[in-house]
């Protein structure tokens, strides 16, 4: 019998040994995300979106006289972490989007987002997920 002419139960088998390697390979690679949700605060002026190039990033309040425009919220994945870099650069183009001259990070945190349940009913073992938490407040100067 031909190598190549195998039963139709030992084709499925490989199939699924190969569908299950390819599903673990792409398991381990993962992919880094970071997604924003940005809020624009009412009663507040609302100027024209400016360029994300311009936006600074800050760690504190700056003294120059500023208005409060909104909020930018980061959610990223840490396993596998993103560059800092892409996470900044999301934050510069949130901001630019309220028109924001520059964003200070007020909170930046790694905290549980999550849970899962696995294995029998009377042995679960509930692992949490974490994941990387930011705040921004968006300002525009006067």
């Amino acid at each position: 019998m031909p190598a190549h002419d195998l039963s139709w139960p030992t084709r499925f088998k490989c199939l699924l040994l190969a569908g299950g390697l390819i599903t673990g390979l792409l398991t381990l690679n993962g992919c880094a995300t970071v997604d924003a949700q940005t809020t624009a605060y009412v009663g507040v002026e609302h100027p024209a979106p400016t360029s994300p190039d311009h936006v600074v990033v800050l760690r504190s309040e700056p003294l120059r006289p500023h208005v409060r425009l909104g909020e930018v919220l980061i959610d990223a994945s840490i396993d596998p972490a993103p560059p800092i870099t892409e996470v900044e650069q999301k934050l510069r183009e949130e901001s630019a989007k309220l028109g924001g001259d520059a964003v200070v990070v007020v909170y930046d945190h790694i905290q549980a987002v999550g849970a899962y349940a696995s294995g029998p009913l009377w042995a679960r073992d509930v692992t949490t997920i974490e994941g990387r938490k930011l705040k921004g407040i968006v300002i525009k100067y006067q």
